[in-house]
């Protein structure tokens, strides 16, 4: 046992001394995550989280039942829009500076029809607010034109779909923390960087010191035990120094769950650690050469899930299903994500199996390479 653990801690020392390792494990995650939190700063309150001022749009057209569903929901709080009458041509003109986020002509059959410049998120509740007017015109001038009160109005225009309240007893519906959420993926499937060194020094038609270790009384699997026990440790350091750094310095939300986001960040790790090892097992090519394949293998996972596009794992769920139940980086991040969207830890544990199960698959496939080398001579 003595010399087992030397040797896990000889793996773990020599790994620190990897000026690749400690870039691409430890500083390349803290330079990207800073320059997310630059590129991503402030988007979410003032894009995507709520409006807080009224909308300020322009109506041409004369109306007195559109008039008075406006000031109903505004009176209700339904809807945030600041509404100002005005001609065609004025209009035209303050959409044009800037000064409304749209126009909303009314026509003469009392329908209404928008027309802007963009297309955000204003722009979109603004759409929401005239098709649900458009779909509930009849209902709307019944209730205005029988007297009723005037809030009943309100109440329909509040079924058209554009406004939704939502509990954030818990949740964080940040959009933007997907791409905090990725690059821990990210980093856990680095560490397939330390599993290829695991497969490669275990190899004596490869390096010297696989050769030397085949050659050293220690059982192999026991040589082959303990590296894979200082990958592990090495690697989980590093995905303890990327989570503390985006939850401390980038202040990324996991919604008091940061314990749980660690567990999920370690095992993910060793899903990385246990492909490299799997990559490092197969073939006879050069440490360099695998670790381009590392590279050629992770950086697609990545990019499928959503590290450099968000909606990528939508646009995939449209195309194929299955595969973001596959993909190490999705399974990863979708394992954090859902500790800022559901109070159940149900999916969280379910993607923590899939994890684990991949992990072992891919180590069983590794050893059954790894132990049946022989050489004829060393």
């Amino acid at each position: 046992m003595k010399r087992f653990f030397h040797s896990v801690r000889y793996f773990v020392i020599s790994g620190f001394k990897s000026k690749n390792l400690v870039f691409w494990l430890i500083l390349f995650p803290i330079v990207l995550g800073t320059f997310f939190k630059a590129a991503f700063s402030g988007l979410y309150e003032s894009d995507d989280m709520f409006i807080k001022d009224p909308i300020k749009t322009a109506v041409a057209g004369e109306s007195t039942i559109f008039k008075a569903a406006v000031d109903a929901m505004e009176q209700s709080g339904g809807l945030p829009l600041e509404a100002v009458y005005t001609d065609d041509e004025t209009a035209l003109q303050m959409l044009k500076k800037g000064e409304v986020a749209g126009i909303i002509y009314i026509a003469d059959d009392g329908r209404l029809s928008l027309s802007v410049m963009e297309s955000e998120i204003q722009q979109q509740v603004l759409k929401g607010f005239t098709d649900s007017y458009n779909a509930n015109a009849a209902v709307i001038t019944d209730i205005v034109k029988s007297g009723k009160d005037v809030t009943k109005a309100a109440e329909v225009l509040s079924q058209g779909g554009y406004t939704k309240e939502v509990s954030m007893k818990h949740g964080n519906s940040d959009v933007y923390e997907q791409y905090f959420y990725n690059l821990i993926a990210m980093t856990a499937l680095y560490g397939s960087f330390i599993g290829v060194q695991i497969g490669i020094k275990n190899q004596a038609n490869i390096s010297a010191l696989g050769a030397r270790k085949n050659c050293s009384p220690m059982p192999k699997s026991l040589a082959l035990l303990a590296d894979f026990t200082g990958g592990c440790i090495l690697q989980t350091i590093c995905m303890v120094i990327c989570v503390t750094f985006l939850a401390f310095v980038i202040k990324t939300d996991f919604c008091g769950r940061l314990p749980l986001a660690y567990l999920a960040a370690i095992v993910g790790g060793l899903t990385g650690v246990s492909l490299g090892f799997l990559i490092g097992a197969v073939g006879r090519w050069k440490e360099d050469a695998k670790i381009g394949i590392s590279l050629i293998v992770v950086m697609p996972l990545c990019f499928l899930s959503g590290l450099m596009v968000g909606n990528m794992k939508g646009i995939m769920m449209n195309i194929a299903p299955w595969f973001n139940k596959i993909n190490p980086a999705a399974v990863i991040s979708d394992s954090i994500y859902c500790l800022s969207v559901y109070e159940s830890l149900d999916v969280y544990f379910e993607k923590i199996a899939v994890m684990l199960i991949t992990s072992a698959v891919l180590c069983v496939l590794g050893i059954m390479l790894t132990r049946r080398r022989r050489y004829a001579s060393l």
